[in-house]
């Protein structure tokens, strides 16, 4: 279902878009709805991307340790 939405969008960035609107040959309903879309998934990716810096960064000690500890036994198994 579609939603009614009243945007109030700089003259410049209107005018930019109605220009490229005018060459693709799309609405620009259709053109907006696109541009969010792409905000919305460039947004959720740089949510994963600090999200999982965070995390990475509270298991790295832990995997420091472990990599230490294989080390230890690859060291021991070589005698």
């Amino acid at each position: 279902m579609a939603k009614p939405v009243l945007l109030k969008i700089s003259d410049e960035i209107f005018k930019e878009t109605e220009a490229i609107i005018s060459q693709s040959h799309v609405s620009r309903n259709a053109y907006i709805n696109q541009a969010l879309s792409i905000y919305n998934k460039l947004n959720r990716r740089r949510a994963l991307k600090k999200q999982l810096q965070h995390e990475s960064g509270l298991v790295r000690h832990n995997s420091l340790e472990l990599l230490e500890e294989f080390e230890r036994l690859e060291d021991a198994i070589r005698g």
